[in-house]
Parts: C-alpha cells; sequence; structure tokens
C-alpha cells in the first residue's frame, strides 16, 4: 500500500523516479532496479513501487537514461523533401526495419536547403541519436563528415560515397534516364522534350544526362533532339506549367520526358487541357514508377527504381555499423533500375 506523501502539484508536472519513490516508500534505486532489473526486487516491493507509478501515471524517461549509459535508440532520418512519394515510401520501408530492430526514428526534411540541412544534422546529433541515414542537398559533405569523425555513423541515402569512407545506397539514375531515351528512340521520337528540376540536384543533372547519352548512341545530336525545360521544383504544378515551353516553337515534341512522375502527371494534365492525345500525339515517361503511375489514364510509362529493398538495405547497413562497430566495413551499394511500359509511351498492339 502506498503512503499519503506530499507531491508537487503543478499542471505541468512530470511524475519522476523521485516521486515514485516518496510514494511508495522505497529508495530511488529500487524504482530503478523495478524499472531495469525487476529481478532484485522482491514481488511485494515491486507491486507497491508499481502501484505508486500508476497512481503518479509515471512514464519513465528512457532518453535521460539513455545519455547516462551513453547510448541510445533513435536514429535519424533526414530526406530531401519530407511530402514527396518516393521518399516518403523508401522512409517508411527503414523506418519499419528499424522499428523492428528496436530503434525509434526521428524523421526530418531538409527541403533542398543546404543550411537547413546542416542545422538539423547538428541537432539530431546534439540529440545523441544512434546513427544518421540523410539524403544530401548539397555535394559539400563536410559537415557528415564531422559528425561521423565525433563517432556517429551516417550512411548517405540516393548518394554514392566520393571517397568510400560512408556506407551509401544510391541507383544508377544515368543508365534509368538511358532506358527512357532508348525506348522513346525505338519508338521513332526524333525531337524529346526533358521536363528537368534544378541542374545541381544530383538525380536531376544523372537522369538529363542519361537521357543525352541515349540520344548520342543513337547518333543524333543532343541539341536538334533535346528540348529541355527547368522548372525550380519538379511537382505536378510546375509540370503542367511546363507545357506551354515545351511545347512551342515550329518543331515541338512528339516525346515528353520527366524527372519524376509528378512532373508527367502534370505534363499528361497540360497536354490534355490543349486538346493533345498521349501517346497518338505526344509520348509521355515518368521517372519513379510511383503507385499512382498505373491508375493514371492513359496509364504513365515509367522508369522504375526500388523502394522497399533501397530502405530496408540502408537500414541494415546503419545497423551494422551501429551495433557492429569494431568488424563494419563500408559498403557502396548501387541499383539498377527497370522500365515500366504503359500506354502512356506506347499505343497497346491490337
Amino acid at each position: 500500500m502506498s503512503r499519503a506523501v506530499n507531491l508537487p502539484t503543478e499542471p505541468n508536472h512530470r511524475p519522476t523516479s523521485r516521486d515514485v519513490a516518496r510514494l511508495a516508500g522505497v529508495s530511488v534505486s529500487t524504482v530503478s532496479n523495478v524499472l531495469n532489473r525487476p529481478d532484485l526486487v522482491t514481488d511485494g516491493t515491486r507491486e507497491r513501487v508499481e502501484h505508486a507509478m500508476h497512481e503518479l501515471r509515471f512514464v519513465r524517461n528512457r532518453s535521460a537514461r539513455e545519455l547516462r549509459m551513453g547510448k541510445g535508440r533513435t536514429i535519424g532520418l533526414l530526406v530531401y523533401d519530407i511530402s514527396g512519394p518516393y521518399s516518403i515510401a523508401v522512409a517508411r520501408a527503414a523506418e519499419r526495419h528499424l522499428t523492428e530492430a528496436g530503434y525509434m526514428v526521428m524523421l526530418c526534411s531538409s527541403d533542398g536547403q543546404p543550411d537547413r540541412e546542416r542545422r538539423q544534422l547538428l541537432e539530431l546529433e546534439e540529440h545523441g541519436v544512434s546513427g544518421i541515414v540523410i539524403g544530401p542537398t548539397s555535394h559539400d559533405l563536410a559537415t557528415v563528415d564531422e559528425i561521423r569523425e565525433r563517432g556517429t555513423p551516417v550512411v548517405l541515402l540516393d548518394r554514392a560515397s566520393p571517397d568510400g569512407e560512408h556506407c551509401s545506397v544510391a541507383v544508377d539514375d544515368v543508365k534509368g534516364a538511358e532506358q527512357a531515351g532508348r525506348h522513346l528512340l525505338a519508338l521513332g521520337h526524333r525531337r524529346i522534350g526533358l521536363v528537368n528540376g534544378p541542374h545541381d540536384r544530383r538525380q536531376c543533372h544523372d537522369r538529363r544526362r542519361g537521357l543525352h547519352q541515349a540520344v548520342e548512341e543513337a547518333g543524333l545530336k543532343v541539341d536538334a533532339t533535346v528540348v529541355e525545360v527547368v522548372v525550380p521544383e519538379p511537382d505536378a504544378a510546375a509540370g503542367e506549367a511546363s507545357v506551354g515551353e515545351v511545347m512551342k516553337g515550329r518543331r515541338p515534341p512528339t516525346a515528353v520526358m520527366c524527372i519524376n512522375d509528378r512532373l508527367a502527371l502534370g505534363v499528361l494534365r497540360g497536354l490534355q487541357e490543349r486538346g493533345i492525345r498521349s501517346p497518338e500525339d505526344v509520348a509521355v515517361v515518368g521517372y519513379d514508377d510511383l503507385e499512382f503511375a498505373a491508375m493514371l489514364s492513359p496509364r504513365l510509362t515509367s522508369i522504375r527504381r526500388p523502394k522497399e529493398e533501397y530502405g530496408r538495405r540502408v537500414a541494415e547497413l546503419l545497423l551494422d555499423e551501429i551495433e557492429n562497430a569494431t568488424t563494419h566495413v563500408h559498403q557502396q551499394m548501387v541499383f539498377q533500375t527497370g522500365l515500366a511500359v504503359r500506354e502512356s509511351s506506347d499505343l497497346p498492339r491490337p
């Protein structure tokens, strides 16, 4: 039976182990044993402490305990765009695997801003996270290197490690865009629109390069074949707004490649608003093969990037570095893409 004692009654007061000890009539160390080593406590004492916890609505402060012990069970996951469907799909796969391993995930977004990315990296380090997964915004990895040198494992997402000093998981976007370009060229298209994002973003740069390589391999000149429009943010609204620019001129493209599916969704909408049919008048290819790609009308041809395995592998690499620090060997994994051909680029054969 707990005793009647005077305890703090402030509305924002969070009950502590000391409050539990006072109400149960035991020492703080006994409360700690009930929480962490219950086998050292008699049944009667344990029941008295648990009753006091229930009365006080006590919730243990796991973060404080982990800081005292010098270890935590939290992972920082910093992505480029927390609203992006592909980022969310990969983050969910990684979070699922990390949760099963007993870790909690703190999800953050850099919004493509290097300064914000640096602040969030340092804040995650200050919170004492066990490790960090980051899809870097900037080519400059100085902050990532600093954090790793201070003892926090970091795995790069969607970026190959330039020096092999980090684990990394990336997709070969150059070859992925080559696949898209070869597909359109094989269908006879010789004037291809490219709706792209800013070139300083690695994916945008690599996918542009891949299309150019496909065009050059076909013996064509890039300047005469590719009509590029760069948008500030690669989303559906930007894709729709880009159609007027893409289709202007005396030789408008007969095909459009978009560097992600959200842009392709907007391009399809913009074409339809102008009475331009796809694929009869203009073929459209996206990138990422998001879930909605196969639900559009026409269904969207897209370059398929892995999601589940991508997220799982980045989690496995980080866990291995955290839990097997002395034997861990850095790995740089590169996934290949696939082409999902649908009606937006190729009419079904009779």
